[in-house]
């Protein structure tokens, strides 16, 4: 059985943050024109403290628990504003799932993603077609509880996942923003993709090509 590790999570973090600095610039032209165009720079710093975070306590014997609060207080610490909370609130729920393990069978890591957007709805009180990020994670949630379920094999399921946050975040240029900054434009927010549905299906597709190179495509 394949497992993920506490220098599994370093591993996945630091391609998470090496997506977030390659999105950056997209993800400031997006919030351009609905926001304050600082999305990109909160995403690649945030992400970028987490990674540094891990990396220098993985030989430190910590569970894959400690490890995710870790990156949660690391990406707070970095990113204030809305995402700061909503992101350290997504990791602090991913350590409440793994807890003390120091390692878990890798089939487990889409519980990653349903934990991560649990956290974000509970913090942000979002819902689908607020234009937001939950737009994107939500459907990404339902996709990797339903591989869980069905037993599909890890790779799909994490696909399956990006492939629903991408079509998610896709579906917010039709919708008018009701929460945020965006929320000031009203209809003229339509047309505009929310960057938080960008940078999370970004996200979600980093994990899931991390994963397919780490454990092996389906």
């Amino acid at each position: 059985m394949q497992m993920f590790t506490r220098r599994d999570l370093t591993s996945l973090f630091r391609s998470l943050a090496d997506r977030m600095a390659a999105e950056q610039d997209h993800l400031a032209e997006l919030d351009g024109e609905i926001g304050d165009a600082d999305h990109g720079v909160a995403m690649s710093g945030g992400f970028a403290a987490a990674a540094r975070a891990l990396g220098e306590t993985e030989d430190n014997g910590q569970s894959l628990g400690r490890g995710l609060q870790l990156a949660a207080l690391a990406f707070l610490n970095e990113v204030g504003a809305t995402t700061g909370p909503l992101y350290a609130s997504a990791l602090q729920r991913a350590a409440m799932v793994f807890d003390e393990d120091d390692q878990i069978p890798a089939n487990r890591l889409p519980e990653l993603v349903a934990a991560m957007s649990n956290g974000i709805e509970s913090r942000g009180h979002g819902r689908l077609g607020d234009k937001t990020m939950v737009d994107a994670w939500v459907p990404a949630a339902h996709a990797a509880r339903a591989g869980l379920n069905a037993g599909h094999d890890l790779a799909a399921t994490l696909r399956a996942a990006a492939d629903a946050a991408a079509e998610g975040a896709e579906a917010t240029r039709a919708m008018m923003a009701s929460k945020g900054r965006a929320a000031r434009l009203g209809r003229r927010s339509v047309g505009h993709l929310d960057p938080g549905a960008v940078s999370a299906a970004a996200l979600l597709d980093a994990l899931a090509s991390w994963a397919a190179a780490r454990f092996g495509a389906s």
